[in-house]
């Protein structure tokens, strides 16, 4: 049995990003990814200009920019028989910071898992699965796991943090159950390819509308991410209908990819996700901490889901290091993280289900086939709110900086002898 100042368990971008910054605080902590590797498609794809002024911060900035990405700087709604309107430009925004960096998350959590090897003091292992918690005392005092081989062992701990997802089983392991939000609609990811004649710049986010149906379409470089949302609970009806049906939809949705719909093979290339909207009362008990999703899941509206659970990382990290490096964390402590992070999270969900409500319940139910007209007409009219909402976006009620123990001096090119 060994031990450790910390144990992360999930190997998402919070547990990644608390295993980097606690590393870097001197902290012995250890990071348990149930997969072999990041290799998950369509798992929040979306780095918003708050984590990247935190990686500049850390001094990683140009290694991050030379990962493949493309860049989304606007929100565009169509306006049937009119221009479309810009509901958010983030060209608005001061540079750098000025863009949201679209890329395949695993390759952003192989770059912080490459920053967090560089320290001594960072273990990250792959395919091994937190089966149980280990107590002593009425206290959480590590982690039982089960290794490739199948071998159970534990890992003791000072402070075990979940970052184990929306569906943690380690939240569930000591009955801290979430307050559940309505959730109008679920979604399915999948991709349909983009034409060279229409490669360059990135358009942005662009939407369409449809009685009980909506589509989201992601600019890359090389393909359009699609997302079709549809009532909660209609994926078996959806799926009966089989590949053709799913076409028929997307295509009626949006004519100008009917050329191209027969790229979806077939059901198997949708990813479907049980949208849920849900918070903790409270995000920890003694030894042990939820954040990020596993302390509230938060709906893809806005795309704000990693980059708020990365907050919660850094607030972690700042406010638990000291004590950690202590050897003692106390509730108190785990207080201090929860009361810093539960305002940003209560006023993202805030947005969140305020847009469910007046934007996509009303789609799902069949009532309305286009974006309300009275925010259109505040865009179009006002700038000041095509510069708000994607300040928003960018960086949510409360950001977070980089700990002065985590921040890095950038690497210069060295010039050539």
């Amino acid at each position: 049995m060994e031990t450790t100042g910390c144990v992360v368990v999930g190997g998402g971008p919070a547990g990644m990003m608390l295993g980097l910054l606690l590393a870097r605080a001197g902290v012995q902590v250890t990071v348990l990814e149930k997969h072999a590797d990041f290799l998950r498609d369509f798992r929040g794809d979306t780095v918003h200009p708050s984590t990247i002024r935190l990686i500049d911060e850390l001094g990683l900035g140009q290694e991050f920019r030379r990962l493949p990405q493309s860049r989304l700087r606007s929100v565009v709604f169509p306006v049937p028989g009119g221009p479309p309107v810009t509901m958010g430009d983030f060209d608005s925004l001061r540079p750098p910071y000025n863009y949201i960096a679209m890329m395949p998350q695993w390759d952003f959590l192989n770059f912080l898992a490459a920053a967090a090897a560089e320290e001594p003091g960072f273990t990250l292992l792959m395919n091994h699965t937190a089966t149980g918690l280990v107590r002593d005392g009425g206290r959480v005092r590590g982690v039982r796991f089960r290794t490739p081989d199948g071998t159970q062992d534990e890992l003791r701990a000072d402070l075990v943090v979940a970052t184990d997802g929306r569906h943690s089983a380690l939240r569930a392991a000591v009955g801290l159950a979430p307050k559940e939000f309505p959730v109008p609609f679920d979604t399915w990811w999948f991709r349909l390819p983009r034409y060279p004649a229409e490669r360059g710049e990135v358009a942005g986010l662009v939407p369409a509308f449809g009685p009980g149906e909506a589509l989201v379409a992601l600019s890359r470089n090389d393909y359009y991410q699609m997302g079709y949302l549809a009532p909660k609970g209609t994926d078996a009806r959806i799926r009966a209908e089989g590949v053709d049906g799913f076409r028929r939809r997307i295509a009626g949705l949006r004519p100008d990819l009917e050329d191209r719909v027969d790229a979806i093979r077939s059901l198997d290339d949708l990813h479907w996700l049980d949208v849920r909207l849900d918070r903790l009362q409270s995000w920890h008990i003694n030894g042990l901490l939820c954040i990020g999703d596993a302390a509230h899941a938060m709906s893809p509206a806005g795309g704000v889901g990693i980059n708020l659970a990365i907050q919660d990382a850094v607030a972690a990290a700042e406010i638990l290091a000291p004590a950690l490096l202590r050897g003692r964390v106390t509730a108190a402590d785990l207080r201090r993280v929860e009361r810093r992070r539960r305002l940003p999270t209560v006023v993202v969900q805030t947005g969140q289900r305020l847009m469910h409500r007046a934007v996509f319940g009303p789609i799902m139910a069949g009532k309305r086939t286009k974006f309300p007209a009275a925010a259109l007409f505040l865009a179009r009219r006002i700038p000041a709110v095509r510069r708000i909402i994607p300040r928003f976006i960018a960086f949510g009620p409360r950001p977070e900086h980089a700990p002065a123990f985590a921040r890095r001096a950038e690497a210069r090119p060295q010039p050539h002898a």
